[in-house]
């Protein structure tokens, strides 16, 4: 059995390791590589496919059910707020600095850790992690791409920066182009149809708009105008106005149904870019559920898009950090926060693997 101190002490250094590394959604091949290789020292073989890299455990059995371990290695571009250089992992006053440390490297490297510990064990169920591309921009070639490769999953435990806290469900995105059409005119004289002035009464709808269903977890809907665009010169009437609508979904619609609950309230022709990144929750009775209420973790809805949107079987979210520090200047996450991360991963392994005896007996 690996020592547990020994491999913290090895996903920090990771950890330091993946922050020297850029890698932008898409890019990420060097990491990929990094984290091939810290499996390979092991002795733990692994496949790829893209910037995708994932590892099964060595008793891998196909007649036992699955956990998926997932995090991802990919970052977004770091803001202009930088007072440190992100690509150089700088430790002061027990944090970690550096563009990925708390999204999501810290979770990732944690699960590595985690998946290490069991490696070798003869567990009642198989474990398989995935170190995904792609998820800052829910890219096709990320965890989405993988899936086909991997067995039937039983549930998944996605890492993504969450205080420890266990996200039941999670908010799925729709994005939302919609298109207000006039007639051009010249605006000194009484000319045209202003489309600025149609799509008003669209714009206090929707910033007035309630969702008729709410989720236990996640409560309504929320729907958004975040981009207008209307008009090219001052004195001509513009005959087209487009605004871009950002739609988070609970557990309690679909994407289509949100869809059509918008249409039906609008007067725009609505054009939805994508029904790809759905909501997701998990059943109160499931195992994982179940083991994670005996063990006292909160459990809560995460209004923020992770890789679960893409997972088409039970999940959960939980991990080291602060979802409140990703994407900010001078990204940090603390070293205690990974180390607790690690210890709290082997638990909740353990007391699953400790239900799944139980109720296979």
């Amino acid at each position: 059995m690996e020592d547990l101190a020994k491999l913290k002490i090895e996903a920090i250094e990771l950890l330091k390791a993946l922050i020297s590394t850029p890698s932008l959604s898409k890019t990420e091949d060097k990491t990929a590589e990094l984290i091939a290789a810290f499996f390979s020292r092991r002795g733990i073989d692994t496949q790829r496919k893209g910037n995708n890299i994932w590892a099964f455990n060595r008793q891998f059995d196909a007649s036992l059910p699955t956990i998926l371990l997932n995090s991802h290695h990919d970052t977004v571009k770091p803001n202009r707020g930088y007072t440190l250089d992100p690509h150089s992992p700088v430790v002061k006053e027990g944090k970690l600095f550096g563009l990925g440390s708390n999204d999501a490297g810290g979770c990732l490297v944690s699960l590595m850790a985690s998946f290490v510990f069991y490696y070798e064990q003869s567990l009642p169920v198989n474990l398989v992690l995935v170190a995904s591309a792609e998820e800052e921009i829910s890219g096709r070639g990320g965890i989405e791409s993988v899936l086909s490769e991997l067995p039937a999953i039983e549930v998944a435990i996605v890492g993504e920066p969450t205080l420890l806290k266990m996200a039941v469900a999670e908010k799925g995105l729709m994005v939302i182009d919609a298109v207000v059409n006039g007639v051009a005119g010249h605006a000194a004289r009484e000319e045209g149809t202003n489309a600025i002035y149609e799509s008003l009464e669209d714009l206090l709808t929707i910033r007035d708009f309630k969702f008729k269903k709410e989720s236990p977890f996640l409560g309504p809907n929320k729907v958004s105008a975040t981009i207008i665009t209307a008009g090219s010169q001052h004195n001509v009437v513009p005959d087209k106005c487009t605004y871009t609508l950002d739609v988070r979904v609970t557990d309690a619609y679909t994407l289509e149904e949100a869809f059509d609950e918008l249409k039906s309230n609008l007067k725009a022709e609505l054009n939805p870019r994508s029904l790809r990144l759905n909501s997701s929750s998990i059943k109160e009775d499931h195992p994982m559920v179940i083991t994670a209420k005996k063990m006292g973790l909160e459990l809560y809805g995460s209004p923020t898009l992770s890789d679960q949107a893409l997972i088409p079987f039970p999940s959960v979210k939980i991990g080291p950090g602060d979802s409140a520090r990703s994407h900010t200047a001078d990204e940090f996450i603390f070293i205690e926060e990974i180390k607790d991360g690690i210890s709290l991963y082997v638990s909740l392994l353990k007391n699953y693997f400790s239900n799944t005896k139980r109720n296979n007996q």
